[in-house]
């Protein structure tokens, strides 16, 4: 049984239909969220990153509806979306490279007032702020990952969307940016995590959707996929 999303703080993609020219990319994708950590996994090449995009309003959608919180954000500008209260960290971390940590954190202008304002991000990531001074080419690619996700957290936003965070990283540094999503998860933060890296999506999510071929073809319970070898190897190619 899925965890039922919260009526005042759901997410809902409906029917969702992206093409790429000719090629139809995501075929009637349909999920329903509320503030639970929700992950998403499938193998390269799937979809999963057109999803976020189309979400965060890089990509346009060709037919189907994306609401949040009872508002229809399908085909919005990205700082639309952002405005209506969710944050995307996106695949490759997108940091500049000659600004350093603080101009990044402090260029989004959160109130100091806010749950998520610097302080409070360089509590949540303390390197960061040991780095405050080093620009974003200096830093590792667990520190620019902090970084990215410290950033979208600034916009205090009611839901936050990763893609593929773990990508490139350590497992050490991995197992630790599990365990801070944790804590921010316990919190309250909606989270809607697109991972490849299995484990870290089971770590942190109660519930798994599978995604192939453009299409979510299984919904399930986090331990009924992290301890299965026969279902990973049915819709992820692994055993």
């Amino acid at each position: 049984m899925t965890t039922q999303p919260d009526a005042g703080h759901e997410f809902r993609v409906t029917d969702l239909n992206v093409h790429y020219g000719r090629v139809h990319v995501l075929q009637d994708v349909s999920f329903t969220m509320g503030r639970e950590p929700l992950g998403m996994v499938g193998r390269n090449g799937m979809g999963k990153t057109t999803l976020v995009k189309a979400i965060a309003g890089f990509i346009p959608v060709t037919s189907g509806s994306i609401e949040f919180e009872g508002r229809d954000i399908a085909g919005r500008q990205p700082y639309q979306v952002n405005h209506a209260g969710i944050a995307y960290v996106p695949q490759g971390r997108r940091i500049f490279p000659s600004l350093s940590v603080h101009e990044h954190l402090t260029m989004v202008g959160a109130k100091k007032s806010a749950r998520w304002n610097v302080g409070a991000v360089y509590e949540l990531f303390p390197r960061l702020a040991e780095r405050r001074r080093n620009s974003g080419a200096a830093l590792s690619g667990g520190e620019q990952q902090m970084l990215a996700i410290g950033r979208a957290l600034l916009s205090n936003p009611r839901l936050i969307v990763m893609d593929e965070p773990s990508e490139g990283l350590a497992p050490a540094v991995v197992d630790h940016l599990a365990e801070v999503l944790r804590g921010v998860v316990t919190e309250g933060q909606a989270v809607l995590l697109i991972e490849q890296n299995l484990r870290f999506a089971t770590e942190l999510c109660d519930r798994i959707l599978v995604m192939v071929n453009g299409r979510i073809a299984a919904d399930l319970p986090a331990a009924d996929i992290a301890g299965n070898a026969e279902v990973q190897n049915k819709y992820l190619g692994v055993v």
